[in-house]
C-alpha cells in the first residue's frame, strides 16, 4: 500500500510538473509577442520629434496615447517576467520533490525484491519458482500391506538376512520405553566402533568416539554383517524432528539409542581417517526390508559444504543414492542445491539434494507409509516403494572398507 500511495504521489507530481512546463512556454511565448508590439509601437514615436519652441498640437496630444500604451505594455512586459520566474522557481522545486519520489520508489522497490528472495513462501516465488519436480512412484512385484494377509506375506517372503535385520540390528522393534535398550557404555572413547569391535567388544549399544579433541556417542552395530558399524542416521517412530538448520545437522541431534543424526562434522572426521563403506538399510509398513550397500563413501569438510562422495552400488534396493553424488548438503538456511528454490524448504529436511531428490532419509516421518502432501516430504528411497512412500524404518551406517 505505501508503495502505491508513493505511485500515485509521484504520478500526480509528473502531471503537475508538465503544466508547470506547458505554463512556462505560454508565458515565454506572451513575453515575445508583448516585446515585439512595444517595439512596432516604439519606432512611430521615435521619428515624430517636435521642433523647439513649437507649440504642442493636436498631433502631439494623440501622440500622448502611444505613449501611455508603452508604459502599460512595460508595465505588463514587467508583471509576465516575474511569473515566469515564479513559474521557473516553482517548476525546480517541484523537479527536485520528484526526483526525490523517484529515488524513494526505487530504494522501496529493491527492497520488496530483497524481501521476497528471503520469503521462499512469499507470492513472488511462488509466481516464479516451478514446483520441484517429483519422483514417480516405483512399482513393485510385490508390493507389502499393512493388512494382517498382506505383512503375512511379506513375512513369508523375506530372506533369513531380511528377518535378521528385523528381528536384531539397527532397524529392530524399539524398546518398551520407545527406544532399543542399550547397555552400560563400554569402556573408552574408542577411535571408531570398528576398534571398539577389534577390542572384542561385540555388544551393539552407545560407545563413546573420540574425534580430535571432542567426544562424541554413537549407536555401533556389533553383530550385523560382521560388525564394526557406527550408526551416523535413524529413523523408527517420528520422535525427532529433522526440518532444522545448518549448525544442527553439523553438529548432530537426537539420542543414539533411538532417531538420530550423527552430524555431518563427525563424520567428515571419520571417512578422512580412511576409505569408509556406507550400508544404508529400509524398512516399509509391512515389515519388508532392503539394503543398498556403497563401497566407498566420505564426506568433503566444511568449506566444500560436507559434499557427498560415493563409490559402486550393491544390494537389492535400488540406487537412489549415486544421482547425489558430487552434490553438496543443504538444509533450509544453507541452499545449495541445484534448483531455483530450496529443495530442503519443500522436501523438509537437510539433504544432498540435486534438483531435487531420488532419496530423502531426513524428510517427515509420515505414519502409515502412502501419504498425501503438496511436495515429496516423506522418508523415502525412490527406488524401494517410490517417492510417495514414507519408510517405517530407516538407518545409515559406515565402517572402515578394510574389515
Amino acid at each position: 500500500r505505501d508503495l502505491q500511495r508513493l505511485a500515485a504521489a509521484d504520478g500526480a507530481v509528473a502531471g503537475e510538473v508538465r503544466a508547470l512546463r506547458k505554463e512556462s512556454r505560454g508565458l515565454s511565448a506572451r513575453l515575445g509577442q508583448l516585446r515585439a508590439q512595444l517595439q512596432h509601437e516604439a519606432e512611430p514615436s521615435a521619428g515624430a520629434e517636435p521642433s523647439a519652441g513649437a507649440e504642442p498640437s493636436a498631433g502631439a496630444e494623440l501622440g500622448a496615447e502611444p505613449a501611455s500604451a508603452l508604459a502599460l505594455l512595460g508595465e505588463r512586459v514587467l508583471n509576465a517576467t516575474a511569473e515566469a520566474q515564479r513559474a521557473a522557481a516553482r517548476f525546480h522545486q517541484l523537479d527536485a520533490k520528484f526526483q526525490e519520489l523517484a529515488q524513494l520508489v526505487s530504494q522501496q522497490g529493491g527492497l520488496i525484491a530483497r524481501l521476497e528472495r528471503l520469503c521462499p513462501g512469499g507470492a513472488g516465488e511462488q509466481q516464479q519458482v516451478p514446483p520441484p519436480p517429483l519422483v514417480p512412484v516405483v512399482p513393485l512385484t510385490l508390493v507389502g500391506s499393512t493388512s494382517n494377509a498382506g505383512r503375512s506375506l511379506d513375512t513369508a517372503l523375506e530372506s533369513p538376512r531380511d528377518q535378521t535385520l528385523r528381528q536384531q540390528g539397527p532397524l529392530a522393534s524399539p524398546s518398551p520405553a520407545g527406544r532399543p535398550a542399550s547397555p552400560t557404555k563400554p569402556a573408552g572413547p574408542w577411535q571408531d566402533c570398528a576398534e571398539a569391535h577389534q577390542a572384542g567388544h561385540r555388544q551393539s549399544g552407545v560407545y563413546e568416539l573420540r574425534l580430535g579433541r571432542h567426544v562424541v556417542s554413537a549407536w555401533c552395530e556389533q553383530q550385523l554383517e560382521g560388525g564394526g558399524w557406527t550408526v551416523i542416521q535413524r529413523r523408527q517412530d517420528g520422535s525427532v524432528n529433522f526440518f532444522t538448520t545448518w549448525q544442527q545437522y553439523k553438529v548432530g541431534f537426537g539420542r543414539p539409542d533411538g532417531e538420530y543424526w550423527l552430524g555431518l562434522e563427525p563424520v567428515h572426521q571419520l571417512t578422512s581417517r580412511g576409505d569408509h563403506e556406507l550400508l544404508v538399510l529400509l524398512e516399509d509398513w509391512g515389515g519388508r526390508g532392503a539394503r543398498a550397500l556403497y563401497d566407498n563413501f566420505s564426506l568433503e569438510p566444511e568449506s566444500d559444504h560436507y559434499r557427498l562422495r560415493l563409490g559402486q552400488y550393491h544390494g537389492d534396493a535400488g540406487d537412489s543414492l549415486s544421482w547425489h553424488n558430487d552434490k553438496p548438503f543443504s538444509t533450509v538456511d544453507r541452499d545449495r542445491d541445484s534448483y531455483s528454490g530450496n529443495c530442503a524448504l519443500y522436501q523438509r529436511g537437510g539433504w544432498w539434494y540435486h534438483a531435487c531428490a531420488h532419496s530423502n532419509l531426513n524428510g517427515v516421518w509420515h505414519r502409515g507409509g502412502h501419504y498425501r502432501s503438496r511436495y515429496q516430504d516423506g522418508v523415502y528411497w525412490a527406488e524401494f516403494r517410490g517417492g510417495a512412500y514414507s519408510l517405517k524404518k530407516v538407518a545409515m551406517l559406515i565402517r572402515p572398507a578394510r574389515l
